[in-house]
């Protein structure tokens, strides 16, 4: 008898619904897409907007009416769900529910005869705030100072937390929640992640949260495993620390034992069976690690309108710059996430200049991009003596390194550590003309820029590999840039591989997949077993992993290493031209599954 274990995405504009089998096979898969399907709540991209205050949130009832949609759905394409064995799923970062002092009585009271919307929000509401902050909310500016200022330093919270604050972070919004609706407030019961409150629904009670979303929130000691207390008491207020923490509730540190058995609402309503385990719903990024099996050093890179790089590591480094969390299944590892404003479009823009010079000057083929790029001498050096071309290239505002926008070109003598920079075209004079012909060698700079920015940071995360110095063993290419040659070459060229580099295609499940994984590795796991054995001897890497390039060439990859001093000063020129404080929010949205914009995300 077959038996299927489900994984939910509950993202900013759609709820997803995927079955797999033990094999870990896709059997069926729904979705509710919020404005085609739910356009009654009159959201815009699954979104109500307060532009005066830099507000964007979203309605939960939207997503009861959604959970039960997406099941009927599931059902009408023949989904048995008696045979249905464990469920997960995975919620966009961040964003927090609010529980009424009624919510969870309501919860464990109800009626298989009604909607899931009909009973929450009827005559009693199981929310004491019908909204939730969106991730790309950017209205906690001055809560956001307090947390950088609370322990002394960005660095200093970010070293305790895994990430500085930032505006879409739980724990700047609850404090906001706090002094704009303290009636509210006070009557809240119960506080959620999105992931929470989708494993609360399926539960029938107030679902813990997962241990590696809670490190989406500004409030988690990572390293001592617990609520931190003055950062809580910063949320709470005057004498709130004791009723906050017990608002948010205990964080079990197991990632993959069961909350226990599935609420009767479901069993009778969709013929679940009673023993349907419910295993903790984890954020959207930590699942999309869990969608393949990721080992230590391996790195994901999604190459979409920004760039986001995901990578699984027992090292704990962390930099304001950057984001650390728990491993939603392992313990003992991380996941380190990098996120960029300034991706596909800054690409397009140099193969749109060159393009601009042809016959066809309004082509968007990359056919001359690629040869331009992959013909150019790497760092653009004719010979051993003749300087490295380093560049920035940020048509918009960036966050990794903060700076507004702009371009920087330099040429970098490795052997004097001399950086000097290339004056723009129009003023050169003749002697200067060759050493950066604009646009021939942007295109091959931009890639290198890219990429030596993703080595900077995780350099210090990798290891050794056999007899190859200490890179990543994998790199998985994601998004609509993995299917361009040229930046595969220079991805393996820069950052190396040991094994190689890899076109990831998992479509739009990454979220999904990686929840059905982890239920049923919750569920089937022989005792001991790690998550990433488990997925690995399932998993079918052929029809999802191509391989597209070599990764580590020797001599090349050693050559970018010399070139990191002069990049990194590179970044502090731009900094002390254009440095900022704190820039816009980055979208945390899934790595894999969307097109990221920074604000970007979540479809």
């Amino acid at each position: 008898m077959a038996e299927y274990y489900l994984g939910f995405d509950l993202s900013t504009q759609q709820l997803k619904g995927i079955a797999v089998k033990a094999d870990l096979k896709l059997a069926y898969e729904a979705k509710v897409d919020f404005d085609a399907d739910l356009s009654k709540y009159g959201i815009e991209k699954g979104v109500l907007t307060n532009p005066a205050e830099g507000e964007i949130f979203a309605p939960v009832a939207m997503w009861l009416d959604a959970i039960d949609l997406v099941l009927q759905r599931l059902k009408e394409q023949g989904l048995d769900f008696s045979k249905v064995k464990g469920l997960s799923g995975a919620g966009m970062q961040h964003g927090t529910v609010f529980w009424s002092k009624d919510g969870e009585t309501l919860l464990e009271g109800l009626d298989a005869g009604k909607t899931l919307l009909e009973q929450l929000e009827g005559k009693k509401s199981a929310f004491s705030h019908p909204y939730s902050p969106n991730w790309q909310d950017a209205s906690t500016q001055e809560q956001c100072d307090a947390f950088d200022g609370k322990l002394g330093s960005q660095e200093r919270l970010a070293e305790v937390t895994g990430s500085k604050a930032h505006h879409r972070f739980s724990g700047p919004q609850i404090m906001r929640f706090r002094q704009k609706y303290p009636k509210s407030y006070a009557a809240t019961a119960r506080i959620s992640l999105v992931s929470s409150f989708l494993a609360s629904i399926f539960l029938g009670k107030v679902a813990p949260i997962d241990i590696g979303d809670v490190c989406g929130m500004n409030l988690w000691d990572i390293k001592k495993g617990g609520w931190h207390e003055d950062l809580l008491a910063l949320a709470a207020g005057d004498k709130g620390l004791a009723d906050l923490k017990a608002k948010l509730g205990h964080v079990p540190e197991d990632g993959g034992a069961s909350f226990g058995n599935i609420s009767p609402y479901f069993v009778k309503r969709y013929n679940f069976s009673p023993s349907t385990s419910i295993v903790p719903f984890t954020g959207d990024n930590p699942s999309t690690i869990l969608a393949l099996p990721l080992r230590a050093s391996d790195a994901i890179v999604s190459l979409g309108t920004s760039t986001t790089f995901l990578m699984s590591t027992p090292q704990y480094k962390p930099d304001p710059a950057y984001h650390f969390m728990n491993h939603p299944a392992t313990a003992g590892l991380y996941m380190f996430m990098l996120c960029y404003k300034n991706g596909g479009l800054a690409r397009e823009h140099i193969r749109d200049a060159l393009n601009s010079q042809s016959s066809d000057s309004k082509s968007k083929s990359w056919d001359t991009f690629n040869k331009t790029a992959t013909e150019t001498p790497v760092l653009g050096q004719t010979s051993s003596s003749s300087p490295m071309r380093l560049g920035l290239f940020f048509p918009r505002p960036e966050i990794v390194p903060n700076v507004k926008a702009g371009i920087w070109r330099y040429l970098f003598d490795s052997k004097t550590s001399s950086l000097s920079a290339v004056p723009p075209q129009e003023v050169r004079t003749k002697t200067e003309d060759s050493s950066w012909d604009i646009p021939e060698a942007d295109a091959r700079a931009i890639l290198e820029s890219q990429f030596l920015s993703l080595r900077l940071r995780s350099q210090n995360l990798v290891h050794k590999q056999g007899k190859l110095p200490p890179q990543p063993r994998r790199i998985y290419l994601v998004g609509g840039g993995a299917a361009n040659p040229a930046i595969a070459q220079l991805a393996g060229e820069v950052l190396g591989g040991a094994e190689g580099v890899f076109k990831l295609d998992i479509g739009g499940n990454a979220c999904a997949l990686g929840s059905a994984y982890k239920a049923a590795w919750s569920g089937l796991a022989e005792k001991g077993e790690d998550f990433e054995a488990f997925v690995e001897e399932r998993w079918n890497e052929e029809g999802f992993v191509k391989k597209i390039g070599d990764g580590y060439r020797e001599g090349v990859w050693e050559k970018y290493g010399e070139a990191l001093k002069g990049f990194e000063e590179v970044e502090n020129r731009a900094l002390e031209e254009k440095g900022e404080g704190r820039g816009k929010p980055k979208e945390m949205g899934s790595a894999i599954t969307r097109d990221r914009d920074p604000a970007v995300k979540h479809d």
